[in-house]
């Protein structure tokens, strides 16, 4: 039980002293360059998926 008590207070005391945080306008910029990088991969997957599937239909309708 001692353990977990430590770990616990060694966590907090870390969080609370040691972590910097980052401040209101560096978590704006961190937040928009998440949502722009999420942007630009779900637009890659999407092209990607569009790709294969109108490659796949086309190699579909040879066998038809």
């Amino acid at each position: 039980m001692n353990k977990i008590q430590t770990y616990f207070k060694d966590s907090y005391k870390e969080l609370a002293e040691k972590v910097t945080w980052p401040n209101w306008a560096q978590l704006q910029q961190s937040t928009m360059i998440v949502l722009v990088a999420t942007l630009i991969i779900t637009a890659i997957v999407w092209v990607l998926d569009f790709g294969s599937n109108s490659v796949l239909k086309f190699i579909y309708s040879l066998f038809k």
